[in-house]
């Protein structure tokens, strides 16, 4: 029914036209080629989104969307402050799921004939897979301020440098978080899981930067052909699912749902409950930091044992499953307004103050991970997309087969011979994880790179192939 009613705008964009209850229209970043992959209940879920409360302009849908809970993956709405609402299905349970880039002073010599080594030796030291716990006991009060100062908190004990921190989005610390808002069970479920990759998609993947598309801004942000790098993508564990699941369960109580999808529940956003979920969500976001700040230093740690000068910078590190006040111009004035990006990218062009100082000439690094079996890209947020999709793109290559299809499909005697004949060392915490996340259970990475680029929301910069992994 919804693709019927698609408008094709251009070679990469359609439009959901503006129908029954739905406030706004729907805006797609598709290819024909994509688009066959999109589930009519995706659809369904951007004119569902485009009926909430105060959202602004459009419901949009980047190259990467697939069907999610409330918000489809890949879904990005802006909200009016004052007559918006809050969505948790707007974020989604793993709060911060994020990407870390860091580049190594590495080549591909230097791995040569110690890849499977090196690669059980990173399994071994970053713990992974359901429940698996991290390295740390901490104390109550020290998680807190873990969920108030994010990898700074972990920088301050030693775990890393300024440098880390100031290429992060929000320099690793979301300002409003407030404890008292998360509960007991989710601290609970947080506490012995930092510094934990966990299962499902998560990942740290070694890389080669195998191309170079823009010279000048790869130079900027120290990459270069042939140079190894390190991917790291996790959230925020148990805590955050738990906040999810809690604010779903108090909003419900309170405001109920909306009859035409009840995963759509929320909270408007100057209630009372809807500035309570912002403040958990900010912890479990600054929680998802540190998380990845410790990984960063455990990898650090390990990799001297190999090759003592071994050095390791952060490029950059991205949100994905996050909420934010940000300005943006909307029917030609500029105005503060909520963005939601569920398994979304920020893709700021050059000038924002958002953007780490020493790149913000040329805009915002982009970080879009493609498989374990195939290649993840670098880009280069652009002005265009601030103006056509609020400065937001695709964030991964985005499922087309569920979990439970991917078994199906696939014994994990064929998914292990498949990443052997890519060349590709993988360690792994269960044969269910080589299974679901083959590269056959998700769409062309070069096909949602290539919308992003020739929509002009996300400019290539580099192409970087996998040469270790470790999934949980």
């Amino acid at each position: 029914m919804y693709k019927e009613t698609l408008k094709k705008i251009s070679e990469t964009e359609y439009e959901l036209p503006k129908t029954g209850k739905m406030n706004v229209p729907g805006k797609l970043f598709l290819s024909e080629k994509l688009l066959k992959d999109v589930e009519e209940n995706t659809l369904k879920q951007i004119a569902n989104v485009a009926m909430l409360p105060g959202i602004q302009e459009y419901s949009i849908g980047l190259s990467d969307m697939h069907l999610g809970y409330g918000f489809p993956i890949g879904g990005v709405a802006a909200f009016d402050i004052d007559e918006g609402v809050i969505s948790p299905g707007g974020v989604g349970y793993d709060i911060n799921c994020s990407v870390r880039l860091l580049r190594t002073n590495l080549k591909i010599k230097d791995l040569k004939g110690r890849e499977k080594e090196i690669a059980h030796s990173l399994f071994r030291t970053i713990p992974s897979g359901v429940g698996r716990g991290g390295k740390l006991n901490l104390t109550n009060k020290e998680l807190e301020n873990v969920l108030i100062d994010g990898a700074q908190w972990a920088v301050k004990k030693g775990y890393g440098k300024k440098e880390d921190y100031l290429h992060i989005e929000e320099n690793g610390k979301l300002e409003n978080a407030d404890p008292s808002t998360v509960s007991q069970r989710a601290k609970s479920r947080g506490m012995p899981q930092l510094g934990s990759l966990g299962a499902g998609n998560h990942f740290l993947d070694v890389l080669l930067v195998d191309e170079i598309f823009d010279k000048d801004i790869a130079k900027v942000f120290g990459l270069e052909k042939g140079q190894i790098v390190i991917m790291i993508h996790c959230g925020s564990r148990g805590l955050g699912h738990q906040v999810a699941s809690d604010y779903i369960k108090l909003m419900d109580e309170k405001y109920g749902h909306p009859k035409f999808d009840r995963e759509l529940v929320n909270a408007p956003i100057k209630s009372e409950l809807g500035q309570k979920y912002l403040k958990a969500m900010a912890c479990a976001a600054n929680f998802a930091f540190a998380n990845k700040q410790l990984i960063t230093h455990w990898i650090r740690e390990n990799m001297k044992n190999y090759f003592p000068d071994f050095k390791a910078e952060v490029v950059y590190d991205i949100c994905h499953n996050i909420a934010k006040f940000e300005k943006h111009i909307i029917d030609g004035k500029k105005k503060e307004v909520l963005i939601m990006r569920k398994g979304a990218t920020r893709s700021f062009g050059p000038g924002r103050e958002e953007i780490p100082e020493d790149y913000r000439n040329i805009g915002q690094p982009v970080l879009i991970p493609g498989t374990m079996g195939t290649a993840s890209y670098v880009l280069c947020g652009t002005k265009k997309a601030e103006e056509i999709s609020f400065g937001s793109t695709a964030h991964g290559a985005g499922r087309v087969k569920s979990r439970t299809q991917a078994h199906k499909d696939m014994t994990f005697e064929e998914a292990k011979k498949d990443m052997e004949k890519r060349g590709i060392f993988v360690e792994f915490g269960n044969r269910k994880g080589l299974i679901e996340e083959s590269p056959f259970s998700y769409k062309n990475i070069e096909e949602v790179v290539r919308v992003s680029h020739e929509a002009g929301i996300g400019e290539k910069v580099a192409k970087l192939k996998p040469l270790l992994v470790v999934i949980g």
